[in-house]
């Protein structure tokens, strides 16, 4: 009976689902950090990727090493050789008793200009066989402003369920409740650092308050970057009067259409008045075979999805560095005036 009783019970967890607990914190070690900015520094403006190891423990995942990938053109023979590289770096980690499980990606980013098709579809192949990846995202451009420009990103459910139906039509939009800022979730990170890493930081602090962080926050100037965040902005918004374009000629087409369907369905009515009044058979109101019937594709709304979150992203940027820039221009001001 005890037997019994315990596989019943086996049988019971097997059959139960388990409920994935909701990513909550991007926790990431400090050596992981600091590889990810050099790999991105030593080689930009070039954009450069690179591998995410560690751990998915409940609602935190855990990034304990990291790796680049090599700069590769598009050619398949090199790109095969860059997933070999891939598995025997992986292998080696592994022999070595390193954490070797995938937990995503990181890759640099100039200006803030990550949010393309492309990511999304490297998104989705590693959902293929990893349950829960994000992507860090690491911008050299904006770090020179003395911030750390660094954030974790993984695509929303809602919207993975609309891409691998290929479906971004209006009505569809509107039955999941989707716009455009849920498309990414941005998820929160968390330095960690082991006890004795933590002690040797601080033997190496210096007895200055001040560090060179510290100064280059006070860089009074900021116009190279806000030209070029102004620049990416004008290509953006032209792209997104490109996508209106787009639809306004689907909507004329579509009111068109219609117009000509009203306009044979009168005439077909008519042609039924006298049929009947002949009393013949009537005609059918609707004509598959007739090419004003055929439904015309509405266009995707994907990309003007993308280019209204870049274009949001670069005037998040500009307003802060504006505002960055009127604090340290009214704070020499007083300095000077005393």
């Amino acid at each position: 009976m005890a037997a019994s009783s315990t596989a019943r019970s086996f049988l019971q967890v097997a059959a139960t689902e388990e409920v994935v607990s909701p990513l909550r914190v991007v926790q990431i070690e400090g050596l992981v950090i600091l590889k990810i900015i050099k790999h991105c520094k030593e080689f930009s403006p070039a954009l450069v990727t690179g591998q995410l190891l560690g751990l998915d423990v409940g609602s935190v995942l855990e990034v304990t090493n990291c790796f680049p990938f090599p700069i590769r053109e598009e050619d398949e023979e090199i790109e095969a050789d860059g997933a070999n590289y891939q598995l025997e770096m992986m292998r080696c980690l592994r022999e070595v008793n390193v954490d070797n499980n995938t937990v995503g990606w990181y890759q640099s980013t100039i200006l803030g200009s990550y949010q393309t098709v492309e990511l999304i579809e490297t998104f989705m192949n590693y959902q293929e066989n990893i349950r829960r990846c994000v992507c860090i995202i690491y911008d050299p451009s904006r770090s020179n402003q003395g911030v750390l420009a660094l954030k974790a990103l993984k695509l929303s459910d809602s919207f993975m369920e609309l891409y691998r139906a290929n479906s971004f039509t209006g009505e569809k939009l509107r039955e999941k409740n989707l716009s455009w800022v849920d498309i990414f979730e941005e998820i929160p990170i968390k330095v960690s650092n082991s006890a004795l890493i933590s002690a040797f930081m601080t033997e190496l602090e210096s007895d200055t308050p001040v560090t060179q962080c510290d100064y280059d926050r006070l860089q009074l100037s900021s116009n190279p970057y806000m030209e070029r965040n102004m620049e990416f902005l004008i290509e953006c918004m032209d792209d997104l009067s490109m996508e209106q374009q787009k639809f306004q000629f689907y909507y004329r087409s579509l009111s068109r259409q219609q117009a000509q369907q009203q306009t044979w369905l009168q005439k077909r009515r008519a042609e039924n008045m006298a049929r009947k009044a002949a009393g013949e058979e009537p005609l059918p109101e609707e004509d598959p075979t007739n090419p004003i019937f055929k439904p015309i594709p509405e266009p995707s709304r994907l990309e003007s999805f993308l280019i209204t979150n870049q274009i949001a992203n670069y005037c998040n940027q500009i307003n802060g560095v504006a505002g960055q820039s009127f604090n340290r221009l009214y704070l020499m001001k007083s300095l000077h005036d005393n």
